[in-house]
């Protein structure tokens, strides 16, 4: 039996691809357009740092790039040639969502963004990621770089078996330090994270039912606003994908209410 009743949906949503999947059991409660290639901006970013932590230590050091200097977008003012840990930089791309730091990741590891994304679709294809193709690790608009809300439930289930990648993307502020000395402020950009239903509703401090424990946000022209949100509410967790909304805290509150019934 499904433990909430997603039909209030149908009507108040405005995303164009939806899904909301139980994380325990894997099954889906709710899609709209589930296996619509849709752009899917920073959620690109889900893929990068699996591939990091894949093939990475978290205390391995990474030289900031010159390139990162030239990223569009959302950065955190990355010092070039400042020397980070990876894990810093899985923060920074996680929780304020910085092209810099994830771009800093990409040539680290392969080189170059071209080399990195090649990496990034042979892991979608290993893990049977139909819709999904990534040009490159920030989440920038291309004709090409797109996925699936289904998709990307599913990676989103690979990726919060890391804890070091949950825990980022739980992470509502912390600052991370080069080893020159410099030190950078890091802002969750999940405006709803930890913040109770009732609280997100009228500002008052309740508790709500429904909590988000994680995410990761994307917005781009052609994207939308993006959202993806993990979700507590009654002993269970669920996954929930929105693609190509146009207000996607209002679609979150919506959800979070539905869960709290």
């Amino acid at each position: 039996s499904t433990p909430a009743d997603f039909t209030s949906l149908n009507t108040s949503l405005t995303a164009s691809g939806v899904v909301i999947v139980d994380l325990d059991s894997g099954q889906t409660l709710y899609e709209r357009g589930v296996d619509k290639p849709l752009p899917m901006a920073s959620l690109t970013k889900l893929m990068t740092v699996l591939l990091i932590v894949e093939h990475h230590s978290l205390d391995e050091i990474v030289n900031v790039p010159p390139q990162a200097a030239d990223v569009v977008g959302t950065d955190v003012h990355l010092p070039i040639n400042n020397h980070f840990t990876v894990g810093d930089l899985l923060s920074a791309a996680l929780s304020p969502s910085a092209n810099d730091a994830a771009l800093s990741l990409a040539v680290y590891d392969a080189g170059s963004m071209k080399a990195f994304s090649e990496k990034m679709n042979e892991r979608a294809k290993e893990l049977g990621l139909t819709e999904t193709n990534y040009e490159n690790s920030i989440g920038l608009d291309d004709e090409h770089q797109q996925s699936s809300p289904r998709d990307l439930a599913l990676l989103a289930m690979t990726v919060l078996r890391h804890d070091e990648i949950r825990e980022r993307m739980s992470t509502e502020q912390m600052i991370i330090r080069s080893l020159e000395g410099n030190s950078v402020t890091l802002v969750h950009s999940h405006h709803l994270l930890d913040v109770p239903l009732e609280a997100s509703l009228t500002g008052s401090n309740k508790t709500g039912d429904a909590i988000v424990r994680a995410g990761k946000t994307g917005t781009t022209d052609e994207a939308g606003q993006c959202l993806l949100s993990i979700v507590e509410a009654g002993g269970r967790q669920y996954v929930k994908v929105f693609l190509h909304s146009r207000d996607r805290y209002a679609a979150m509150r919506t959800v979070l209410e539905s869960l709290s019934r």
